[in-house]
């Protein structure tokens, strides 16, 4: 599929996600600057589950999220996913393979354009490849060293993160393992006391 856009054509454009975008009320520019992105990359776009959908021949490899507090671009096998720069985050705490990467402004959208273009080169080579995630090893990954030491050192601690389901407890040892400096994974566990007494998840209010 062609469309307009100036003076140029660019492939791959739906009028359906036009439509979409123009009703959007709140993310338009991050989706736009998204959008732009993914076509660059070769990716066709459908209106799938209500959202701009892209994909390859081989299978679906993102979509935009708008959500209340970010719009969000989420690659449904993430967790497959190289990430040397530390962008994705887990998309739920009962998710195992979708993870995302968050934008609040179109301008960190243009910062982390050539970021963003790698791991959606890295996921069409995934889906290319016919990799699938692995279910039963995603479900405990590694403690990060901080984690151990901090459950080891406070006994209420320990407790009240085994009594967390499952789920629970891994959205928070990735949220904890996507910091790259031990400080900041001391820093996330510090601050996430206060939810893992009260039993809740990393993306838990």
């Amino acid at each position: 599929m062609r469309a307009r856009r100036g003076r140029a054509f660019i492939v791959g454009v739906n009028p359906k996600v036009d439509a979409y975008l123009g009703r959007a009320k709140q993310w338009r520019a991050e989706m736009e600057a998204l959008r732009a992105i993914l076509l660059e990359c070769g990716l066709t776009e459908e209106l799938k589950w209500g959202k701009p959908c892209y994909a390859t021949d081989d299978g679906n490899i993102a979509i935009l999220q708008p959500f209340k507090a970010h719009c969000a671009l989420m690659f449904f096998k993430g967790a497959l996913l190289e990430d040397p720069h530390g962008l994705l985050v887990p998309q739920g705490e009962n998710t195992r393979s979708a993870m995302r990467v968050e934008f609040t402004d179109p301008a960190q959208v243009t910062k982390k354009k050539a970021k963003v273009k790698a791991l959606v080169k890295k996921a069409v080579q995934v889906e290319k490849a016919g990799l699938k995630v692995d279910f039963a090893e995603a479900k405990k990954p590694d403690h990060p060293e901080e984690l151990t030491a901090a459950l080891r050192a406070d006994k209420a601690l320990k407790k009240a993160f085994g009594a967390l389901t499952p789920g629970r407890q891994r959205s928070w040892v990735l949220h904890f393992s996507s910091a790259k400096q031990a400080k900041t994974r001391e820093a996330r566990i510090e601050k996430a006391k206060e939810k893992i007494f009260a039993g809740k998840g990393w993306n838990e209010r």
